[in-house]
């Protein structure tokens, strides 16, 4: 495996509320860089995580546990959720539309 691809755990601060104009200001993700090893996630462990065949899913395997919080993992431009994690090092993770 080479841990050679970098993944960008995100803490997403949700933006401050304008009483003037009454809206929300953006959210702000906080990232942290890691560097991992980015696979597609294979057809059987697909049927096991989501009991049928979906796209866009991936394993990102770190060398050591990442234990901080974080709310998604940002690879490249894409951005994914966590559907399963393996004592903090691996992680089945889906695209967020």
């Amino acid at each position: 495996m080479r841990f050679d691809t970098p993944v960008y755990f995100q803490t997403v601060e949700k933006g401050a509320y304008n009483a003037d104009t009454g809206d929300y200001a953006p959210d702000n993700p906080i990232e942290e860089k890691k560097y991992a090893d980015v696979t597609d996630t294979g057809t059987e462990a697909l049927r096991l995580i989501y009991g049928d065949l979906k796209q866009g899913c991936k394993v990102v395997r770190l060398l050591r546990p990442y234990e901080k919080p974080f709310d998604r993992i940002r690879i490249g431009e894409k951005t994914y959720r966590v559907d399963l994690s393996r004592r903090n090092k691996a992680f089945y993770v889906s695209e967020v539309q």
